[in-house]
């Protein structure tokens, strides 16, 4: 199975992204993908919740998702939309942060809401409360596909290992972590911490991410990282998308998790222990 990764710039209007994505998925389909990913917030990056609440839709209603469904069947590939900012019904009027996986005949075979929330102060003059607008998820995901077995995180998921080697004992062969990582953090921790979730698990991980600075209609504006990745089973770095928007390709062979399992067994060698 050949998997594009879309590296974007998404901006705060959900109508340009899609725009942006569909011209990027008909590439990469000329280029034999049959499993693509976007990265996290595809259809809105934006530090505006008054704007989000203008533009952004319930799942039912989100003409991103409708749109990249039929995209999907169009071209009889496999989606992974990193994720869609959608609207719920809960009563304090957060939204979700929503991972979608898309079958080659459109129809939604998994989601996946983001568990943990990035509240931190990288420096005093980058500050991120998502929880204020966003409701975690609570629920771990394994999707099953022909090709692989996948487990489905997002961002800041990443710095949280136990969720990847619950996903992986859970049968995932691939780990998706598609982001919106800071620029600041993103320098720091995203190769490291990449490595370390597919040296541990055993598995691919695929990292779509978005980069550059985003424009917004209103609010701060924002910078991201970039560096979309592709990390091997055994922890080498197969493709890296550097700063600029576009595509990369990885051919993925599942017998490579099983090789590196092999070699070392570590999801088999839990033990209990006393917490301190």
């Amino acid at each position: 199975m050949r998997a594009a990764l879309l590296q974007i710039t998404s901006s705060d209007d959900p109508a340009e992204n899609l725009d942006t994505v569909r011209g990027m998925m008909a590439e990469a389909v000329v280029k034999g993908a049959g499993f693509v990913l976007t990265p996290e917030v595809t259809n809105c990056l934006s530090t505006s919740r008054t704007h989000q609440n203008a533009v952004l839709c319930h799942e039912e209603d989100d003409p991103t998702l409708a749109a990249l469904r039929d995209e999907a069947a169009k071209h009889g590939i496999w989606l992974l939309i990193g994720s869609l900012g959608v609207k719920t019904h809960d009563a304090d009027g957060r939204f979700a942060n929503r991972q979608f996986l898309i079958a080659p005949d459109g129809a939604v075979t998994a989601r996946y809401d983001k568990i943990h929330m990035f509240d931190v102060e990288v420096t005093p003059e980058e500050t991120y409360r998502e929880s204020d607008g966003y409701r975690p998820g609570a629920c771990a995901v394994v999707a099953e596909t022909p090709f692989a077995k996948i487990g489905m995180t997002i961002c800041y998921d990443v710095r949280f290992p136990h969720l990847h080697r619950a996903l992986a004992k859970a049968g995932a062969q691939i780990l998706t972590v598609p982001a919106a990582f800071s620029h600041v953090t993103g320098a720091a921790h995203w190769h490291a911490l990449l490595q370390a979730r597919a040296i541990e698990t055993g598995c691919y991980v695929l990292a779509p991410a978005q980069t550059g600075t985003h424009k917004a209609s209103r609010g701060a504006v924002r910078r991201t990282y970039g560096h979309s990745l592709v990390v091997a089973p055994w922890g080498e770095i197969l493709a890296d998308a550097g700063t600029d928007p576009g595509v990369v390709y990885v051919d993925l062979d599942m017998g490579k998790v099983a090789q590196a399992r092999k070699r070392v067994p570590a999801l088999t060698h839990d033990r209990e222990f006393d917490e301190p």
